[in-house]
């Protein structure tokens, strides 16, 4: 099956991009990764850079899938954070989110790993699918059914570099992917700045996923302009397989009015 790609990382306002996005495509299976060190303690992006090397440098994308290989990708990257912790002192509390996306090329497979709060959306046939869910204290409080109005968003109960006990992240099941889907990986920087309408209102008006991201890009410059946009990193992988022009049809004025300026 195809695969097309594209990537971004920006900085926002802050100081540095602690964010850090990588692929690997191979002939028999493809592996994307999306980190995001946790802000406020020194050592994010190393965090970050660790986490996404040691999946990639492992992965084989002459091979087909093996669930419990990537299980062991993602706790290879959680104990390379621990030992540079225990390395550097000032490091010691790193830590950094992930999302990674894996697909079997051959059997037209998906799996995935998440820690923290980046997530994995999958559109197909037009609709869209939040399918990882935050490891955050917002999160809990939601599903509990309790107002979030004054809760730090940023609090994660679950991150690589937290846990030395195997539950460093959460893995999903093996499910089929079909010709025309699209996934989005990102961070908590990007999917704060486009809600989920805005993604699907976007796909709906381009051709590649290059021009999906520039598109969603650009909404959260314009949001960043009037004072509502992204003050972290801000970064997303966009994967389309196969030819998903069926998701990429029809849109709106008004839909259109998000992203454009309409003149009479």
């Amino acid at each position: 099956m195809d695969i097309t790609t594209a990537s971004l990382s920006r900085q926002g306002t802050r100081a540095s991009n602690q964010d850090q996005t990588g692929e690997t495509v191979g002939d028999r299976s493809a592996c994307f990764v999306v980190c995001d060190g946790v802000a406020g303690l020194p050592g994010g992006e190393v965090a970050a850079e660790l986490a996404r090397n040691a999946i990639l440098t492992r992965f084989d994308g002459e091979n087909h899938l093996n669930a419990q290989s990537i299980r062991d990708y993602v706790q290879e990257a959680n104990r390379a954070i621990l030992d540079e912790q225990q390395a550097t002192p000032d490091y010691r509390r790193m830590g950094t989110t992930l999302v990674s996306l894996f697909i079997d090329r051959d059997y037209k497979l998906a799996y995935w790993a998440h820690a923290g709060d980046s997530r994995l959306y999958l559109f197909r046939r037009g609709w869209l699918y939040h399918v990882t869910t935050d490891h955050s204290l917002v999160q809990q409080m939601k599903d509990a059914g309790h107002q979030t109005d004054e809760i730090n968003s940023n609090l994660l109960y679950r991150a690589l570099g937290m846990a030395s006990d195997g539950a460093e992240a959460s893995y999903s099941d093996v499910v089929p992917v079909e010709d025309g889907d699209a996934f989005l990986l990102c961070t908590d920087g990007f999917w704060h700045c486009v809600d989920e309408e805005q993604m699907k209102s976007a796909l709906q008006m381009v051709n590649t996923p290059n021009e999906w991201l520039t598109l969603m890009n650009q909404l959260i410059q314009k949001n960043s302009r009037g004072g509502q946009g992204s003050q972290d990193n801000y970064s997303a992988v966009a994967v389309w397989m196969g030819s998903p022009e069926e998701a990429t049809l029809l849109h709106t004025l008004s839909d259109a009015a998000q992203f454009f300026p309409l003149r009479d």
